[in-house]
Parts: structure tokens; C-alpha cells; sequence
């Protein structure tokens, strides 16, 4: 078969491998509850529908997104997960000879889309920190930059960007060039200095911001985000969406999970998780583990050339975590259980 060379040669996404019966997946970045009762009920209820197409655009959805945000209801757009979107973004935006700027290490997916694009990786250095070094990402813009991608909190190393970075950084890149803002970790952020897209929204004729209901919201699995930005640009994304790409049931589950009660219980979840996040990475700190900032719902491990070695000993005591080898282990902020398992054996590894 002709396949595209480059597509053939291209690694798929991987998910983590299954925990053990009595171990713990840490590897995905999953919200450890499950849904509340009323997301599951609604969830249960969409489902009786399903020999019906859901509507394309997510309208409804979309509505209650807008009011919330400010926005004009065609200044948002959803799909199956941000993840999804930024595909749509970039195939929008770039293509052969084109380049997509963005910080590594970081989200793993991002290579994947920019290759599958036709356009070219331009991959910039994490700071010794690992967090993003946005001057030397402005400074990496030429001619053929046409995307810019911005992770904060940075997936998988937790440290995020600041509100007075992205200012400078957005002041740097030609008004031209496309900025996407992806922010699936969002909710789980306590820095008051951290960057927050929402509050961003209309200043930037160049920016777009993504947000999830996979992480926080607990939906994971029904595959859901959202991305607010100028129409002209969501409107080119739309065009790239593979058509009903988002379920009836995700968009049911995720009205429900914006009821004002179920949002405030779901809230409450995220907040137990940053808790527990914050005590983990100062425990680890007190084991003299080395962790950067952590502001997602997970703890970056910098083990260099060690991290098979490390991520082998943690599945052999029963936890699952996503190994990047060469660079680090990215550990989920699980079940409260996990916690004591986890420091008992990074405490025999540090």
C-alpha cells in the first residue's frame, strides 16, 4: 500500500497498561470518582436515544457555555475532547511547509497532530524548571510558524505558565500567527499568578483557549471539551471536524455536570484532589525526590535515564504510571488508598 511515509512511521497514542487487580492506574490523568448521580442518570437517560444522530454543533451545550463565559454562542465551539479540537485547529491552520511551535516536553499527542497535518514540529526546550521558556518560543517564530501551542499547567511536567509570561509572550507573536491556549488541567490550578485563558477571552484576535469535562468533570470516557475563541477562526475549525464527532451522551453529561449542584460537588472532588496533590509532592519533596510545580492533578518524577527502571519497580508494587523514557514518569493523583502505596515505594526508589 502507498501509505504517507511519515504517517506510516508515526507512533499511535498509546494508553497507559492496565493496573493490577489490586493495583492503581496513575497513568491517565483519570478523576478517581465516578460520576455523580445525577450526571450518570442523565448520562443513562441520553443513552435510550442513541439510534438518533446528536445534534452536530452541540447547541444547547454551547448556549449554556457562552452565558457563562461572556461570549457569543458561535465564539464556542465543541468537540470529542480538547484533544479533538486541537487537531481541528492545527489541520485549520497548518500544513506542508508549515510549522507548529510548542514546548518539550509536553503534551504527547502535539507531534502526532502536527504531523498528521503535513506541517513541521518545532519543538522548544523546557526551562530547567520544566516549565515552558515562552521568550524562546516567540524567538523560534518565522515565516512558516503558523501555530503556536501553549500548555498550562504543561502536561506532563504540572509547572504553569503565568498570567504576566503569556502577556509578554502573546505581545511577541505577530498577531497573524494562531496561539492555542490548552488548559485541560484548568480547574486543578491554586497559583493565583498562573495564566487563565478565560480571562483572556476577546483581548487576543489570535488566541484560542481550550478547556475539558474530561479531567475535572469526570468525563473522560464520553470525550467532551470545549475551545472559545474569534468566530473566523472556530469557524475554520469546523470545517476540518470529522461530522457528529461529539455523542448526545457526552453533551447530556456534560449539561448535568454544569448544574449548579453537581458542578459545586464536582468542584469540591477537584478540590480534595488539588489537597492531596500539594500533600504527595511535599511528601515526595521530604523523600528528596525533585518535583517541579505541580498545578494539574498529577506529579511530574524527573528520573532521566532511570525512568524504565523506576516505572518497572512502581508496576511490580501495584502502580500504573505513564513513563516518558529518557525524561520522567508523569503519577496521576489517584484514590486516597494510592497515596501510602505510591510513597512507600518511591521512598525505596529515591
Amino acid at each position: 500500500m502507498r501509505l504517507r511515509p511519515e504517517i506510516a512511521a508515526l507512533p499511535p497514542y498509546r494508553q497507559g497498561r492496565p493496573a493490577p487487580a489490586d493495583g492503581f492506574k496513575l497513568s491517565s490523568n483519570e478523576n478517581p470518582w465516578p460520576p455523580v448521580a445525577a450526571v450518570e442518570a442523565a448520562i443513562a437517560a441520553a443513552a435510550s436515544e442513541v439510534h438518533r444522530y446528536p445534534d452536530a454543533t452541540a447547541l444547547t451545550l454551547r448556549e449554556r457555555l457562552a452565558e457563562r463565559y461572556g461570549v457569543a454562542v458561535d465564539e464556542v465551539l465543541v468537540g470529542a475532547g480538547s484533544v479533538s479540537l486541537l487537531a481541528q485547529f492545527v489541520l485549520a491552520a497548518a500544513g506542508p511547509g508549515d510549522e507548529v511551535v510548542y514546548s518539550w516536553r509536553s503534551f504527547e499527542a502535539y507531534p502526532g497532530l502536527v504531523t498528521v497535518a503535513g506541517a513541521t514540529s518545532v519543538q522548544v526546550p523546557n526551562r530547567p524548571d520544566h516549565g515552558h521558556d515562552l521568550d524562546a518560543m516567540a524567538a523560534a517564530v518565522t515565516d512558516r510558524t503558523r501555530v503556536l501551542i501553549v500548555c498550562s499547567p504543561n502536561n506532563p511536567t504540572g509547572v504553569p505558565v503565568t498570567a504576566e509570561e503569556f502577556e509578554r509572550f502573546m505581545a511577541r507573536v505577530p498577531s497573524d500567527r494562531l496561539v492555542l491556549l490548552d488548559e485541560a488541567y484548568a480547574e486543578f490550578v491554586r497559583d493565583e499568578a498562573s495564566v487563565d485563558g478565560i480571562s483572556l477571552i476577546g483581548r487576543h484576535p489570535n488566541l484560542v483557549v481550550l478547556r475539558t469535562f474530561s479531567k475535572a468533570y469526570g468525563l473522560a470516557g464520553v470525550r467532551i471539551g470545549y475551545a472559545i475563541g474569534p468566530v473566523p477562526i472556530l469557524d475554520a475549525a469546523r470545517a476540518t471536524a470529522i461530522p457528529l464527532g461529539v455523542t448526545g451522551v457526552a453533551t447530556a453529561g456534560a449539561l448535568a455536570a454544569l448544574e449548579p449542584a453537581n458542578e459545586a460537588e464536582l468542584l469540591a472532588r477537584v478540590d480534595a484532589l488539588a489537597e492531596r496533590r500539594e500533600a504527595l509532592r511535599d511528601a515526595l519533596i521530604a523523600q528528596g525526590w525533585e518535583i517541579p510545580a505541580a498545578q494539574g492533578n498529577f506529579v511530574w518524577l524527573p528520573t532521566g535515564d532511570r525512568t524504565v527502571e523506576v516505572a518497572e519497580a512502581l508496576f511490580d508494587g501495584g502502580i500504573v504510571a505513564r513513563a516518558f523514557p529518557g525524561d520522567g514518569i508523569r503519577v496521576s493523583v489517584g484514590e486516597h488508598e494510592s497515596v501510602d502505596v505510591l510513597l512507600r515505594l518511591l521512598g525505596e526508589l529515591v
